[in-house]
């Protein structure tokens, strides 16, 4: 199953935010094992290294990222991604740019914490055990 990882459950990894560090790191995990094909936006790229470094340094952002690109397959954000999200019709530009992502490179769904910031949408939501209990459903976990 290929899935679109929002940008704050990655952050919620990196940064080891409670409550929500133990499902990111299940997460991670599904991925390392190649449970899951993860995919994140270019921009989440930019947005993780911004945010870490304010918190926690230059060099933590540096080695955030490096982890990062072990795992994960980057969707382009190009004039399409952006024209794409433009015409989501969801409130947040961020969240339009990571549903265009995962629409454009056909993923089979977007798994977040904040499942109401993508109501409306024909592509799959999930929370991180909705997934679990999707991939346990599919026979692939």
């Amino acid at each position: 199953m290929k899935v679109l990882i929002d940008t704050n459950i990655i952050l919620d990894s990196i940064l080891e935010r409670e409550p929500f560090v133990g499902a990111a790191i299940t997460l991670f995990e599904m991925v390392e094992r190649e449970e899951i094909q993860g995919y994140i936006a270019a921009t989440t790229v930019t947005n993780i290294f911004y945010i870490v470094r304010k918190a926690q340094g230059r060099e933590s952002a540096l080695q955030a990222i490096d982890r990062i690109l072990i795992g994960f397959k980057i969707c382009p954000v190009n004039h399409s991604t952006i024209a794409e999200a433009l015409n989501s019709n969801l409130k947040d530009f961020e969240d339009g740019i990571q549903l265009a992502c995962a629409t454009l490179n056909q993923l089979d769904a977007i798994v977040t914490r904040d499942i109401s910031d993508f109501l409306g949408i024909s592509l799959p939501v999930l929370s991180i055990p909705q997934l679990q209990i999707r991939l346990s459903q599919l026979g692939e976990c």
